[in-house]
């Protein structure tokens, strides 16, 4: 059975910038979900989303959008948008974990309403053509609440749902419950499509022994902190290349000048990077050391230099 892997959208890192740059240097990747469209009860979609999801910024990638909403007429707002771009597909999020978007009843924290779900997905298919794809935590509080709402979804033509295995309010803290995944699995008729905690190629092959039918796995924070792992997962081997610190090495610089370039100042490209870090660092020998390094420095030119010191260690190491 073949294998497809997908990446989770991740707020504030998953942008077409990071999408090219990734699957120019290490691909793996079949399906790219862009970072949710937020539109805040105004039918505007701000230039930044409109910029992620341009054809032009995609040209080498298969890319579905993603809409975060509890508003049926934002939904049906953005989903002609896309349409008009030549999307066939619009990704609902319902697994956004972060209090600032649960407490408004949005992402995971809609999964307990499941009575607007329906509402929600009835008025989307009676008066759009788009294909809705569903992406869900098992719940907020807990992961018996997708359970009220799996049968309605099955009342829909959704293309898949994708299920992180984890509730709302864990955050990415502990671990992911497969109990309730498998749960999810016996009491749906849909495709699902597997999240959650694939970080390495031991834990890959893990999963899939334990979910024999699931083909499609989708990897967030995984991807970042080691960009290797989905094609080796691919290849089904545990080998990094030879170069590999140079191959990271190239693409840090190709990211860190695409988003200098598109940020102003030293302050927001210090917080971009030190973002990316925190997941990066995962890659080297220390990686508590090393994200000590770029977080202390405090101008672009040690940044660089902290880079290079970085790097130039993995590679000697």
């Amino acid at each position: 059975m073949s294998q497809t892997l997908l990446s989770s959208p991740l707020q504030g890192f998953t942008d077409y910038k990071f999408r090219n740059a990734f699957n120019y240097y290490f691909g793996g990747i079949d399906t790219f979900y862009a970072p949710y469209i937020r539109l805040n009860g105004k039918l505007v979609i701000k230039n930044s989303y409109q910029k992620d999801i341009a054809l032009e910024n995609n040209t080498e990638l298969e890319v579905i959008p993603q809409i975060i909403t509890n508003d049926a007429d934002e939904f049906l707002f953005v989903s002609k948008y896309v349409r008009e771009l030549g999307y066939k597909e619009l990704n609902w999020n319902l697994g956004c974990p972060y209090p600032m978007v649960t407490k408004r009843g949005m992402g995971s924290g809609l999964i307990s309403d499941a009575k607007k779900i329906n509402t929600i997905l009835r008025k989307v298919h009676n008066e759009s053509d788009i294909l809705v794809s569903m992406k869900m935590r098992m719940g907020y509080e807990n992961p018996e609440e997708i359970l009220d709402v799996l049968p309605i979804l099955d009342t829909y033509p959704l293309k898949n749902i994708a299920i992180h295995a984890r509730i709302g309010k864990q955050l990415y803290k502990g671990g992911t419950n497969l109990e309730a995944f498998q749960k999810c699995l016996d009491n749906s008729k849909h495709k699902m499509y597997y999240n959650g905690d694939i970080t390495s190629v031991e834990a890959f092959h893990k999963l899939q022994e334990r979910f024999p039918s699931i083909d499609h796995w989708m990897i967030g924070r995984g991807l970042i902190a080691d960009p290797f792992l989905p094609s080796m997962m691919k290849a089904d081997t545990k080998e990094y290349p030879k170069n590999r610190f140079d191959i990271f090495n190239e693409f840090h610089d190709q990211i860190y000048q695409e988003y200098d370039a598109a940020l102003s100042g030293p302050t927001p490209i210090k917080m971009k990077m030190l973002g990316f870090w925190e997941f990066f660092s995962q890659s080297f020998a220390n990686p508590q050391k090393t994200y000590k390094k770029i977080k202390k420095a405090n101008s672009p030119k040690n940044y660089q230099n902290a880079v290079r010191d970085i790097f130039k260690e993995a590679k000697n190491g």
